[in-house]
């Protein structure tokens, strides 16, 4: 049975310099685009061996934020980016997200863990360009990642087991770059997007907001850290988004002018009453956007993909715009590496838009219905709608959040009848435990990549194929210990109980973990391991031709 093993990603792929599958190319995958979902993207799969070009139409980093915070789950995930060390420089937990009225009464109000069930705070603020920093400072320390600025891409052309992506710089003087796929993070008016020609479907829910970005000169305490005023007069947001940094948002009234709206000192005068004035704060940033809600129905053709903004776009009001960007980064990542590495048919890439589009489809429908409540500039309206709140939640204390989206369908293992008690889908919890070497995040003890859980009685007995496939996956099998077990090779403490009562929550002997922390299925009695083990290569195996080795690679 395969150890317990370092927290690095497994490498497995053919080094960038070396002969093998994609070596006439380039590179392996392009990246369009180098926003925190391409930088994310890039540093994944190089840092799984790969070879990756970014273009990126900038010539310098952009250094005004957009979003402003993350929740657990993709800190988790960031953290599986390398930069988990740095993560708490650069933010701030926040305490608590809450909808007041006119008068300030209470009509949401959640209260943020700073140790959430993923092992992270549940919302982390954050200035966006120095996540960006993070991340370009780990690609820097990969030596498959190249990153090509000022280049616009203008062409794309598949041929057959490779794409051409032909991209100009600033004297259009172009350049025609190889690779076996391509990856479109060029943002919300995606050139890939548009040469893909993929439906999309709108929603046609759009406000217009001026966005107020400060620096403030002091530091100051904001209970809770953020807070949406829902006043008829003027809907408001303030939101922190990290260490010394502020967000306040102001929606366009009807008949108000844009132009009026987006001016330095409308947003001076609008922030005064907030006590942010020029003696208090710097403005970085005032300037009008108009959100809006539109997912593209086709994530892949061919050997081109889509992800982050360049597929979906959401409102602001749940916090999970870049947070989205990053979960497709990380699903389509080992899915590629898989492909690429001949352990997978190109036709898994596919469950990725499935996976995907699914979850992001109810986050924007979610963000849509949010916005509805907030949105609302009608004094008779806004009444009821404070009335039917408040009266519905009269007595209740504060909420946590939800746990993170499962996946619905897709490369998931449901066991005999689809049993609906499975955990197939769901984000495995991560605690702390105890390994040989001494103790930390389950990720970082254990190793990140597949994992398969034992519970502590349970059957190993795998045998030398399955052992081989899983080791070939780089897949880290480790059993479960009590708290104050001895860790040995191939087995942890459980120090917080975490772990452990996850899979006796299912009542499960064995849970197959994937890449992306998704639960892949959960099984019990004899030969449970086995039983996933089986599932998990004939699901990889299935659109393999007889005699090939994946033709993705």
């Amino acid at each position: 049975m395969p150890e317990v093993s370092p927290h690095e990603p497994p490498t497995r792929a053919t080094p960038a310099t070396g002969a093998g599958p994609g070596a006439d190319t380039d590179t392996d995958v392009i990246v369009v685009g180098n926003g925190p979902v391409g930088a994310a993207l890039a540093v994944l799969l190089a840092g799984r061996g790969r070879r990756v070009t970014v273009l990126e139409r900038r010539r310098r980093p952009y250094t005004l934020p957009r979003a402003t915070s993350f929740d657990g789950e993709t800190a988790r995930l960031l953290a599986d980016c390398g930069t988990g060390a740095e993560l708490g420089r650069i933010t701030e937990p926040a305490s608590g997200y809450q909808w007041r009225t006119a008068g300030g009464e209470t009509l949401l109000d959640i209260a943020f863990r700073t140790e959430g069930p993923y092992g992270w705070p549940d919302a982390n603020t954050m200035h966006q360009p120095a996540l960006e920093e993070l991340l370009a400072a780990r690609a820097a320390e990969l030596p498959g990642v190249t990153i090509e600025r000022g280049r616009q891409v203008v062409g794309i052309q598949e041929r057959g087991d490779r794409v051409a992506v032909t991209a100009e710089d600033q004297d259009e003087t172009a350049r025609t770059y190889t690779a076996r796929w391509v990856v479109g993070c060029d943002g919300a008016n995606s050139f890939v997007r548009h040469h893909l020609d993929v439906p999309v479907t709108d929603l046609g829910f759009s406000y217009e907001w001026l966005l107020c970005d400060v620096e403030l000169r002091e530091p100051g305490e904001f209970v809770p850290t953020n807070v949406q005023i829902c006043d008829p007069a003027r809907p408001t947001t303030l939101v922190g988004s990290g260490p010394g940094h502020r967000r306040w948002e102001f929606m366009r009234l009807p008949g108000e002018r844009a132009a009026e709206l987006n001016r330095e000192e409308t947003a001076w005068r609008l922030l005064a009453p907030y006590g942010v004035t020029p003696d208090t704060a710097r403005l970085l940033r005032s300037t009008t956007y108009i959100f809006q809600a539109r997912w593209a129905e086709q994530w892949r053709a061919g050997r081109v993909l889509l992800a982050g903004d360049a597929a979906h776009l959401m409102p602001p009001f749940a916090g999970q715009g870049m947070c989205s960007g990053i979960r497709d980064a990380v699903n389509l990542a080992w899915k590629l590496d898989l492909v690429l590495g001949g352990l997978a048919p190109d036709s898994l890439l596919d469950t990725y838009t499935e996976e995907r589009r699914t979850q992001v489809r109810e986050s924007i429908l979610s963000s849509v219905q949010l916005g509805r409540v907030i949105c609302v500039t009608d004094p008779t309206a806004a009444a009821e709608r404070d009335a039917t709140i408040l009266a519905g939640r009269r007595g209740r204390g504060p909420a946590v959040p939800d746990p993170a989206k499962p996946l619905a369908q897709g490369l998931l293992y449901r066991g005999e009848g689809d049993s609906p008690v499975s955990p197939a889908g769901e984000v495995v919890p991560q605690g702390r435990v105890r390994g040989t070497e001494g103790g930390g995040l389950f990720d970082d003890v254990v190793g990140r990549g597949f994992v398969l859980l034992l519970a502590e009685g349970a059957d190993a007995d795998l045998g030398e194929e399955r052992s081989e496939f899983l080791a070939g996956l780089g897949t880290h099998v480790v059993r479960l210990l009590p708290e104050d077990g001895t860790p040995r090779a191939g087995a942890v403490a459980d120090v917080e109980g975490v772990h452990r009562a996850f899979l006796a929550r299912y009542g499960a002997d064995a849970v197959l973990v994937r890449p992306d922390h998704h639960v892949y299925g959960a099984a019990s009695g004899a030969g449970a391991a086995a039983v996933l083990v089986d599932g998990l290569r004939a699901a990889l195996d299935a659109a393999v031709p007889a005699g090939a080795g994946g033709s993705g690679g």
